[in-house]
């Protein structure tokens, strides 16, 4: 099964959502659906591949994630841990499909192995440029905001940019990332956007499914696919 027409969208989001609530309904603890869930991720880069979607933003853990329980946090941070050393050892491979990862958000604030293997990642993928990835890791749109806005105050007082050189196109290149998604999709059931690329996603179309993350499939996302190709993208003409 593959998308009805050639209009597949160039980048797409997904707010992953429903790990924990998967996995409580399998009696299973809660933090164990992220296990499942990075499972699905793996998967999402073949899927997204095929398709030719040649750029992908996921909403993996915002900054409010921080404030979960502490067992929880651990978890996840060995789940993400072990995926990025994975990402590591792939780094041939990664070259050779021309796959760039990308992490957006205020990622110094994990711990420092993992921090670390997150600079590792971007360095040794940045000049690849078949495919884009971007992990939205200790991201909040509201933070983007504020952070770019201090990138270019700062700026301002170096004397490096003037106050009437601010538009929508200076404001944009001091984001985590300068692109804007074609189509979001968000998981889990919820009909929220939750603080996710609040200003990238401005003309964004927008599907929402009951589905939680963990049982999303190829199917799901070629039905999503199929339905933004049904749309008609104004862009307030």
């Amino acid at each position: 099964m593959n998308p009805t027409n050639s209009k597949v969208p160039r980048h797409i989001g997904i707010i992953l959502d429903g790990n924990r609530r998967f996995a409580k309904r399998l009696m299973l603890k809660p933090w164990k659906g992220h296990e499942w869930g990075a499972k699905k991720v793996e998967k999402l880069f073949e899927w997204a591949k095929e398709l030719g979607i040649k750029e992908a933003t996921l909403y993996c853990f915002s900054i409010q994630n921080f404030n979960r329980p502490k067992k929880e946090f651990d978890f996840l941070m060995r789940v993400f841990k072990e995926e990025a050393e994975k990402l590591l050892k792939k780094k041939s491979k990664l070259k050779e499909e021309g796959v760039r990862i990308n992490f957006i958000g205020r990622i110094n604030m994990f711990p420092k192995g993992l921090y670390e293997d997150m600079k590792k990642i971007m360095e040794i993928t940045k000049d690849n440029k078949k495919y884009i990835v971007n992990f939205a890791m200790a991201y909040g749109g509201r933070e983007e905001v504020i952070d770019a806005t201090v990138k270019i105050a700062k700026q301002i007082k170096d004397g490096k940019l003037n106050i009437d050189q601010i538009n929508e196109e200076t404001f944009s290149k001091n984001l985590y990332f300068n692109d804007e998604p074609d189509l979001i999709i968000r998981t889990g059931g919820e009909r929220r956007t939750s603080n996710f690329l609040i200003w990238q996603s401005h003309y964004s179309e927008w599907i929402f499914l009951e589905k939680f993350w963990p049982e999303f499939e190829k199917e799901d996302l070629i039905q999503a696919i199929d339905e933004y190709k049904k749309r008609e993208r104004r862009f307030g003409q």
